[in-house]
């Protein structure tokens, strides 16, 4: 197995048919089956059922799949750190990050960071603090921008300030008009629309304040719970930093007083792993 055929791979199950796959290639369709076919025969699986007009993924074929990306991502990222290096760049920093750690990276840190480091490069990979952590296991990211909470086994860590949640909604929903802080009880009967994450830390809080919290939407991105409370759907609970991360024009916001309400960003990478200069310096100037 090597890259070339990952590429074949993941181009027919792309296109759902190898006629398109090797089109897309330029290639002549007989090579590309049999490149298939010798693929199969190493892995000893059938990677794909065939059909009279297409090919769908075997349970084994959706395995390889999701390899078969990172194992690619991971090769281009390494051909474009040693294509900087032979050009006299002083290389490309592979990050991954949560999409609420958005306006605390942009903030001073980074702008700090490019004036002493402006050769070098940024790839970023975003997602969630699942995603973020397992692309540090697999090698895809050597520094990862989460919040807390996560689990640290394994990590090293390094923590911003800690700040408060707030809650934001539409004029509609303002209960209080022209209060800029308000208490855990205030959220009881409230249709609330939170990052997935929070969901215990919320809950939590609002059982110590005697009533189950009222959710309304959950997801897994902050942005979302920003464009949800915009519209009006409800009262979105996000971290202080992350305010400014989509057009918030029919938003205001209140900080929520709780001790428990709180989260900090944190630069994590592997423990006992080896990390580069630009990835340690990246880290020193975050914090």
């Amino acid at each position: 197995m090597d890259i070339r055929q990952l590429k074949y791979f993941l181009a027919i199950a792309e296109e759902g048919q190898i006629t398109s796959a090797a089109r897309k290639l330029q290639m002549a369709q007989p090579p590309l089956s049999q490149q298939l076919k010798l693929l199969e025969d190493e892995l000893g699986v059938k990677l794909f059922e065939r059909g009279p007009r297409s090919v769908q993924l075997t349970d084994a074929g959706i395995i390889l799949r999701n390899r078969a990306q990172q194992i690619l991502e991971l090769a281009d990222s390494t051909t474009r750190e040693i294509n900087d290096f032979a050009k006299g760049m002083k290389g490309t920093i592979t990050v991954g990050t949560v999409s609420s750690s958005g306006a605390t990276l942009l903030q001073d840190r980074l702008r700090e960071f490019h004036k002493m480091y402006a050769g070098i490069k940024f790839e970023i990979h975003e997602g969630n603090t699942f995603m973020v952590i397992d692309l540090l296991n697999k090698g895809i990211v050597e520094v990862g921008i989460v919040r807390t909470p996560f689990n640290t086994t394994n990590l090293e860590c390094k923590y911003s300030s800690a700040e408060p949640m707030i809650a934001v909604m539409t004029p509609d929903y303002d209960w209080s008009e022209g209060e800029a802080f308000m208490e855990v009880g205030e959220l009881q009967n409230k249709p609330l629309i939170i990052y997935r994450r929070f969901e215990q830390l919320i809950r939590e809080a609002c059982i110590d304040q005697g009533f189950e919290p009222s959710f309304f939407c959950m997801n897994d991105d902050a942005r979302t719970t920003l464009l949800w409370a915009n519209a009006g759907l409800g009262v979105g609970i996000i971290p202080k930093s992350a305010f400014g991360l989509v057009n918030n024009s029919n938003l205001l916001y209140k900080e929520i007083r709780s001790e428990t309400l709180r989260t900090r960003v944190a630069a994590i990478w592997m423990k006992d792993k080896y990390l580069s200069s630009l990835a340690a310096k990246f880290i020193e100037c975050f914090g």
